[in-house]
């Protein structure tokens, strides 16, 4: 399988994986009785579209949608640009980065390289990503500079850990923890961004 038909096949399942996540939070505006659609086509089905149609799309869309039911919300302080800067560098790093994985001693050693913005996206990323990686499993996380993006060593003392690490690879490591989200709406709340 082509580099390009992988990348796309991977930007189709995150869409998909971010469009699913979405629904748990998406409002029902087919039975909001407020929504004039219904009213507009009683001949039309029930149903409406849930879906944001666009990831970074539906993720900006849900911490909107927080920031607004939240009446503690300090609106001066906001930072959505920070938040969207931050989604393209989740794309350019996900979708883009060309990962390189090694087997080291006790886990694996992944140099994440790119150029232009996927390369911005990287050193911005990476490094606070193998902070985060500190706090799982026992774990330990470090971070070097290269040329032309970060290498990333995760190693364990644990051997069933090290098989698990080898496992997930660059993919699997970058979306373990659950951080992602409540970053986002510190981030969003002008509270922390990388």
């Amino acid at each position: 399988m082509s580099p390009k038909l992988i990348a796309m096949t991977a930007g189709a399942v995150l869409a998909m994986v971010a469009a699913m996540g979405a629904l748990h939070f998406a409002p029902s505006f087919a039975q909001s009785p407020a929504h004039g659609h219904a009213a507009m086509h009683r001949d039309a089905p029930a149903a409406m579209p849930t879906l944001p149609g666009q990831d970074a799309f539906g993720a900006m869309q849900e911490i909107v949608q927080i920031l607004q039911a939240d009446p503690s919300t300090d609106w001066s302080k906001v930072n959505l640009a920070a938040l969207r800067e931050h989604l393209v560098d989740m794309n350019e790093v996900t979708l883009r980065a060309v990962a390189t994985e090694s087997a080291v001693d006790g886990g694996v050693a992944i140099a994440v390289t790119g150029s232009g913005r996927t390369l911005d996206g990287i050193r911005r990323m990476i490094p606070a990503h193998g902070q985060e990686l500190n706090r799982l499993n026992g774990w330990r996380a470090t971070t070097e500079a290269l040329p032309d993006g970060v290498r990333l060593t995760v190693t364990s003392a644990d051997p069933a850990q090290v098989v698990r690490l080898r496992a997930l690879g660059f993919a699997g490591l970058l979306v373990s923890g659950g951080h992602h989200q409540p970053h986002h709406l510190m981030m969003a709340r002008g509270e922390h961004f990388h």
